[in-house]
Formats: C-alpha cells, structure tokens, sequence
C-alpha cells in the first residue's frame, strides 16, 4: 500500500513532532528537578542521620562515664554506711573501763577529741605542725603554755566519766621543804 503525503500532513506531523519534542524536554527538566530535589533530600537526611548518629555515640559515652561516677558514688556510700553502722554501734556500747581517749588541746583549749594519740599527733600536722616532731610528756606548766598538747583521758565507771590518764608531776625545788 502506498500512502501519499500531503504538505498540510507532512506540517501537521512536524508540528506534533516538535510538540511531542517540547513535551520530552519539558517532562526530562521536570524529571532532572524532581531527581536533583529527591537528591538534596536525600542529602539532608543523610546529613541528619550522621549528626544523630555523633550525637547518639555522644551521649553513649557520656552516659557511660555517669554510670561509672555513679558507681562509684554507691560504693562510697555504702562504705560510709558501714562506718556509720561501726561508729553507731561503737557508740551505742558505751565507754568501757580502762578505755583511753586523746584530747588534743591548743593553747590549754580542748581542740578535738581522738580515738588514739597518734590520730591526735596527724592532726597538729594538718594545723601547721612538723610531721615528724618529737611529743614529750608535759611538765607541771599550765596546759595553756603549750601551743599543742595532748592529754589521755581514761574511762572511770565509778565515776562514769573520763579522768586524766597521767597526772603532771610537780618539779623538785633545790632546797625547799
């Protein structure tokens, strides 16, 4: 079959064609904008997935070193809890006879009160005083003479309290009666 073509046809099917063109390149541009916005927005949440991600890991670590501090802080409490049980029931006891405390005087005031003498000495040491001094036994001077001074004190039960452990002795005047 042979089909004639006509100028008016051969026009109408250049038009549709240039038309049919127009509409590829317009539906393309559409399609290219279409892909570069998918592409912007899959840049974004890349973006923010990352930035959740650092933050996440972020907050991991911060998280993990609260825990430790945390644990560390039941620890602490837990050992402070046992020494509060060991000094109430130490306390709860009561003074036994014979028992001695140290009293730490400065300038012939009662500082501080210690379990033993040698918790009396480290504590000059944190007023100033030398780690490594020399305590000698006091003399008959006033406990006031002394910068520090400390004093054992027993416990009584006859008179249910504490008396001096060691009483001053008096110093030998050359020929007094």
């Amino acid at each position: 079959m042979i089909r004639i073509v006509t100028r008016a046809r051969l026009a109408r099917l250049e038009d549709a064609a240039r038309t049919a063109s127009e509409q590829a390149r317009q539906t393309s541009g559409a399609a290219n904008e279409a892909f570069g916005r998918h592409v912007r927005e899959l840049w974004n949440v890349t973006d923010r997935a990352e930035r959740a991600e650092a933050t996440t890991n972020e907050v991991g670590v911060l998280l993990s070193g609260a825990l430790a501090e945390l644990s560390d802080a039941q620890q602490e409490m837990l050992r402070k809890d046992i020494e509060i049980r060991r000094l109430r029931e130490e306390l709860s006891r009561g003074p036994r006879e014979g028992e001695a405390v140290t009293v730490l005087m400065h300038h012939g005031e009662p500082h501080a009160v210690y379990a033993s003498r040698e918790a009396a000495h480290a504590d000059t040491a944190t007023h100033g005083y030398p780690a490594d001094h020399v305590w000698t036994p006091c003399d008959e001077r006033p406990a006031a003479a002394f910068t520090w001074r400390c004093e054992a004190f027993t416990y009584n039960p006859a008179s249910r309290g504490f008396h001096r452990a060691h009483v001053s002795v008096p110093r030998v005047l050359d020929g007094a009666a």
